[in-house]
């Protein structure tokens, strides 16, 4: 489809599978689907733009967001309730507890005449989070098309392998999707798409060549770079616009935005100042430092889970392995006193420094000091790096 290749890029391939996957409106799809990548993949806007453009009937979930049983159910079947109710404009509230009253519900709500002859497909965002809910409840989504003996594929949205969700009692396979990240020349394409109408393509798409050329061994994250190109755009192009320079002097545009996109480094993944206060700071020429609140200016604080991985590898390079059990189980039986102590024992741990260990050990030791439950996310062994 032309309009789909111009609005979804470089995952052409995903796109297919996905139209295969779903075939015709009456024919029976494939009962579910999981699909993983890293943040900023494309996972959930190929999703969305797919089902939107080919008119097909979905419910869209975030698992964040309904963070209980009944949340998650009740906003399911009420999307779909209004749905299958657009004609009179007019549906009641379905209350719902538990999973075998969503299997009974359900099979009423696609009763309706819009929703009878088509494939319902349902899309839960951020999947990982069925994990900490009930234990039927991943198996039941898997299995809905058997339970419900309805046409209905659901679709799982995750950042987690497919490896970190399976049950040990077993349960129905889904179709697994892999959404690769994007290479350099996919977020050039991207981003290049992107350009503002008064300006020339080939121009806009030299200025992401030298945002990409700066931001991308440090961020990867195609929101982020697309949120960097907004606000640092207006200065590469102040050149231009005040009749100092071309589109085509990009050593002058280039030797104009280089400070800028120096101090925008600093502050990469950081809100702690809002894009009118930084486009402000580019005006007036401020110094960073007078602008309160810029950690790269006053501290560095530490992602959540980097600080419990600094505190795992500490206590992992000065303790024995074999004191792990006592220190970190609940119940870890009798400890067996003895006086007797090897002779490098005997000196203390500080003084001799820090012991190589390996990452499996890290881990362990990181899931029983944090209080939650940590997902083993691509987020995570990022950090651990």
């Amino acid at each position: 489809m032309p309009h789909l290749e111009n609005t979804v890029l470089c995952r052409e391939s995903q796109v297919s599978t996905l139209q295969s996957l779903f075939g015709e409106r009456h024919h029976f799809s494939f009962p579910s689907i999981f699909i993983y990548g890293h943040t900023a993949s494309g996972k959930t806007y190929v999703t969305q733009t797919l089902l939107k453009t080919l008119e097909l009937p979905h419910v869209f979930v975030n698992c964040v967001e309904c963070f209980t049983l009944r949340l998650l159910l009740e906003q399911i079947l009420n999307k779909l309730n209004h749905l299958s109710s657009s004609e009179n404009r007019c549906s009641t509230h379905i209350t719902c507890e538990t999973f075998n009253d969503f299997v009974r519900l359900f099979k009423q709500v696609t009763k309706a005449e819009s929703l009878k002859d088509q494939t319902v497909y349902i899309v839960l965002d951020k999947a990982e989070y069925l994990r900490d809910m009930e234990a039927n409840l991943l198996p039941g989504f898997l299995r809905l098309q058997e339970l419900t003996d309805r046409n209905v594929t659901v679709l799982f949205l995750s950042e987690i392998v497919w490896e970190k969700f399976r049950p040990n009692t077993g349960c129905f396979e889904p179709f697994v999707l892999y959404f690769p990240d994007y290479s350099i020349g996919n977020l050039q394409k991207i981003l290049s798409h992107d350009h503002p109408p008064e300006y020339s393509a080939d121009f806009y798409a030299a200025y992401i060549n030298i945002l990409l050329g700066v931001f991308y061994t440090v961020c990867r994250d195609l929101k982020e770079l697309r949120h960097l190109a907004v606000l640092n755009f207006p200065k590469y192009c102040e050149p231009v616009v005040k009749g100092e320079a071309n589109e085509r002097d990009t050593r002058k545009l280039w030797r104009n935005i280089e400070p800028h996109l120096k101090k925008a480094m600093q502050t990469v993944y950081l809100r702690e100042i809002s894009s009118s206060q930084w486009e402000k700071l580019q005006k007036d020429d401020t110094d960073p430092a007078q602008l309160k609140g810029l950690s790269a200016y006053t501290h560095v604080e530490l992602p959540y889970y980097s600080k419990f991985i600094l505190i795992a590898a500490y206590l992992a390079s000065y303790n024995p392995a074999r004191t792990d059990k006592r220190f970190f189980l609940k119940h870890h039986g009798k400890i067996k006193k003895t006086n007797f102590l090897k002779k490098h024992e005997k000196t203390s741990n500080h003084l001799l420094g820090p012991k190589p260990f390996p990452l499996d050990r890290l881990l362990a030791i990181l899931y029983s000091i944090v209080d939650s439950r940590v997902a083993p996310t691509a987020n995570i062994f990022s950090q651990c790096g």
